[in-house]
C-alpha cells in the first residue's frame, strides 16, 4: 500500500514516515510541488505521487496569525484541502483528511461526540470547519479526523515548548482552565495506518464520515505541563516549577475553546484502535527528546 501525505514538514507526516511498515510505503509531497496556496499544483503533484490512499494533513496552523490572514488560512484550510480530497476522488482513491477540536466552541459540559454542532471561535477553526465541508463534498470516500492538542518530537509544540522554558526560567505560567486530550502524533500516525489497511482492503467499506482522534485521558494545560516537567527531571532534562493561571491572565489574538475534550469512542468502533493514555505517550516523547537523539530539535 502507498500512503501519500500532504506536507513535509508536518508532526503526522514525520510520524507516518517514522512509522511506516514493511507493507506500507509512505510518500511525503510539499512545497513546492505541492502547495495548498497554489490549487493547480495539487492534482498534478498527487497524479505523479501514484497513492493508494491520500492523507491531508498539510494546513495552515497559525491560530492567532490567522486572525491578520483570513484569506490565506481559508485559502489552505479550505480550498485547497478540498482539492486535495477532489484529486483523490479523480484518482479513485480515499482521502484520510485532519481537522481539529477548534471547529467546536469549548462550551460543552463533557467530551465532544462527532454529531455535536460545530461553532468555531475563530478564523482559524472556521477554515478547517469550511475545509471538512470541502472534502466531504470532493470525496465521497472520506475520513475526517479530528484531533486535539497535537505533539510529537518533530516540529513545534507544547511538549517542546515546556523543555525549552524549562531550560531558561525556573517558574512557568500555563493556563488552568482549558481541557483536553493531549494526542501524540505518533499515534495518530498508527491510528492512521490501522485505518488505512481497512480501506485498502475492504472495498466495501461503508463508514466514511467523521470521526475524532484523542489520546485517552483528559487534563488541562498546566496539568500537561506538570506531567511533561516531572518527566524531563526523573531523566536528567530541564524542570520548573508550573504556576496556574486564567485564560484571561494570558491574552491571545484569537480565542481558545475551554473544553476541547474529543470522544474517540466512535473511531474505536469501526476500526478497534484506541489510543494509548497520555501520560505514557507524551513519558516517551519526553524521554526521546532529553535523552539525547533529538536534543537539538528542542529549538526547531
Amino acid at each position: 500500500m502507498r500512503l501519500v501525505v500532504t506536507g513535509r514538514e508536518g508532526q503526522v507526516a514525520a510520524s507516518l514516515i517514522e512509522w511506516g511498515r514493511n507493507d506500507v510505503e509512505v510518500v511525503a509531497v510539499g512545497r513546492p510541488v505541492l502547495d495548498l496556496a497554489r490549487p493547480d499544483t495539487v492534482y498534478s503533484a498527487l497524479e505523479a505521487a501514484r497513492p493508494d490512499i491520500v492523507v491531508s494533513a498539510a494546513a495552515y496552523t497559525a491560530v492567532d496569525q490567522a486572525e491578520d490572514e483570513k484569506d490565506l488560512a481559508f485559502a489552505v484550510n479550505a480550498v485547497g484541502a478540498g482539492k486535495v480530497a477532489e484529486a483523490a476522488a479523480k484518482l479513485g482513491v480515499p482521502v484520510i483528511h485532519l481537522s481539529t477540536d477548534y471547529v467546536f466552541d469549548g462550551t460543552k459540559d463533557g467530551a465532544y461526540v462527532e454529531t455535536d454542532p460545530t461553532a468555531p471561535l475563530g478564523v482559524y477553526g472556521a477554515s478547517k470547519l469550511a475545509g471538512e465541508q470541502a472534502v466531504a463534498a470532493a470525496n465521497p470516500r472520506h475520513l475526517i479526523l479530528r484531533t486535539a492538542w497535537v505533539y510529537s518530537p518533530f516540529g513545534r509544540n507544547f511538549v517542546k515548548t515546556m523543555l525549552r522554558l524549562a531550560a531558561d526560567r525556573d517558574e512557568i505560567s500555563v493556563v488552568a482552565d482549558q481541557w483536553g486530550n493531549p494526542t501524540s502524533a505518533l499515534d495518530i500516525a498508527d491510528a492512521i495506518l490501522h485505518a488505512a489497511a481497512r480501506l485498502h482492503d475492504g472495498n466495501n467499506f461503508a463508514a466514511y464520515g467523521i470521526y475524532h482522534l484523542a489520546g485517552s485521558g483528559e487534563i488541562n494545560w498546566s496539568g500537561f505541563a506538570r506531567h511533561i516537567l516531572d518527566t524531563s527531571r526523573a531523566f536528567g532534562g530541564p524542570h520548573a516549577s508550573v504556576r496556574d493561571i486564567a485564560t484571561a491572565d494570558y491574552p491571545t489574538k484569537a480565542r481558545r475553546p475551554a473544553n476541547s475534550r474529543l470522544s474517540s469512542a466512535r473511531f474505536a468502533d469501526v476500526f478497534g484502535w484506541t489510543a494509548p493514555e497520555w501520560r505514557d505517550s507524551a513519558g516517551g516523547v519526553v524521554r526521546r527528546l532529553v535523552g539525547g537523539e533529538t536534543k537539538q530539535a528542542l529549538s526547531a
